[in-house]
């Protein structure tokens, strides 16, 4: 059988738009690489309308790669709380990653640096791939994304500890490409504490919120702001209590991060954790 196809365009990020604009009602993504996933994650949050049921199926150390960053995991985790994201893992490869709609399947195709998706809307073609990787979806365990939706966090943020500390939060978040905690960004619990530090949060009130909407434990947060007031990123000043220990309350422990704004806060804390 010959199946005739066409070129879709150049780009993941113009595919995905493209796919996820054409109206249909179900797409699977069927062993997408990193890129892919981070991507789709991207382009289908600033969606404008109704998004498609987003059925994606990868292999589990590719997802677990991609959602340890924080942004791409918190975005992606409004999406699933939304309905419109669900994620399952699966050790069957393809030899391309695969978009399949209701109508077309796009097989994406890497050149070097470039992306193209080549695309086909043969009828029998399509339903017996839409047949074949919906079985392989429905026998896929589904991937727990441990992370809190971004809209929870943003929200829980603002009413539990200020408004203030909510914008400081989203500049930091905006200043950054990713927040895994390695050499290419902060991680969440230290955006936390810095932004808390700049709006002179008690760290038992940032631990408690931070444990509280499942960013990470109290623990986590008290070893990681030790480790940043030995660095000399934080200090701590103690307020007294009617009944128990003092608590702490946090500040920027250095006159750059004092004169940075929000948006220059995380660039100077890398510099300095360097």
């Amino acid at each position: 059988m010959t199946i005739s196809s066409n070129m879709l365009t150049e780009g993941v990020e113009s595919i995905l738009r493209t796919v996820l604009d054409s109206g249909t009602g179900e797409v699977l993504v069927v062993d997408p690489t990193p890129n892919v996933i981070d991507t789709l994650v991207t382009v289908a949050s600033e969606h404008d309308g109704d998004l498609p049921e987003m059925r994606l199926v990868a292999d589990e150390s590719t997802l677990k790669a991609v959602m340890d960053d924080f942004i791409v995991a918190s975005n992606a985790a409004d999406l699933v709380d939304e309905g419109s994201l669900s994620m399952r893992t699966s050790g069957d490869r393809t030899e391309n990653a695969l978009l399949v709609t209701e109508e077309a399947v796009v097989s994406l195709v890497t050149a070097g640096d470039h992306v193209a998706g080549l695309v086909t809307t043969d009828e029998e073609f399509v339903e017996a791939a839409r047949g074949t990787h919906t079985t392989v979806w429905e026998e896929a365990p589904e991937y727990k994304l441990r992370t809190p939706p971004i809209t929870r966090v943003r929200s829980s943020l603002e009413q539990e500890i200020s408004p203030d500390a909510r914008t400081d939060f989203d500049a930091v978040l905006s200043s950054l490409q990713t927040a895994r905690g390695d050499d290419d960004g902060l991680d969440e619990v230290t955006i936390s504490l810095l932004v808390a530090a700049k709006n002179d949060v008690l760290l038992y009130d940032i631990s408690k919120w931070g444990e509280d909407v499942g960013i990470a434990s109290k623990a986590t947060f008290s070893r990681t702001k030790t480790k940043l007031e030995e660095m000399g990123l934080i200090d701590t000043e103690k307020v007294p209590i009617d009944v128990g220990r003092p608590r702490l309350r946090l500040k920027l422990g250095d006159d750059r991060l004092v004169n940075s704004g929000p948006d220059q806060l995380a660039g100077v804390a890398r510099s300095l954790l360097a």
